[in-house]
């Protein structure tokens, strides 16, 4: 089963505001020092489930760490100190035009959802957009292992395969 999330059942395009959306996940916080590098992999993941991407930023880039990197389906802008991620996210949208109406913007900021309502994008809480990426289970991963048959069971998969092994059309059989 397949779970997509947004209005309707296609990609989802999510400009996230970072740091507004990392208290809101269990196990982040922001006194953790990679707590950015853990929220995009999450998005990752997040994105993984379903055609989804996601634009992510986050302020106070130290010196030298500012500017824009992708991981997959997630773009990280980091927006150097002076500037801030709910600027960064406004300049964004307005950069969209009228196709920001395709984007999600997740924000808890009052100023952020001013800006997304402006540009007509959906708008949804940092909390609700932590519950939808909460909510989809990890799919496990197929455990893959080696199995060693015994020369008995070799000679059976064997005589099943041959006896199954179709003989080409129009061709005759060499004896």
């Amino acid at each position: 089963m397949i779970l997509y999330l947004g209005r309707s059942e296609s990609a989802m395009r999510y400009l996230v505001d970072g740091h507004n959306l990392i208290p809101n996940l269990r196990g982040l916080g922001l006194e953790v020092i990679d707590d950015e590098m853990e929220l995009i992999q999450r998005l990752q993941a997040f994105c993984a489930r379903g055609p989804h991407q996601a634009d992510v930023y986050f302020d106070n880039a130290p010196a030298g760490q500012a500017g824009t990197r992708r991981f997959g389906r997630v773009t990280a802008h980091f927006v150097r100190a002076g500037r801030t991620a709910d600027a960064a996210i406004a300049l964004r949208l307005s950069k969209l035009g009228r196709s920001a109406r395709q984007w999600c913007v997740v924000s808890s900021d009052r100023s952020v959802q001013a800006a997304a309502k402006a540009a007509q994008a959906e708008v949804l809480a940092a909390a609700a957009f932590a519950q939808r990426m909460e909510a989809i289970p990890d799919v496990p991963s197929l455990e893959v292992r080696e199995v060693a048959l015994g020369p008995d069971e070799v000679e059976e998969w064997l005589r099943i395969f041959q006896e199954r092994k179709p003989h080409p059309a129009g061709k005759k059989r060499e004896s």
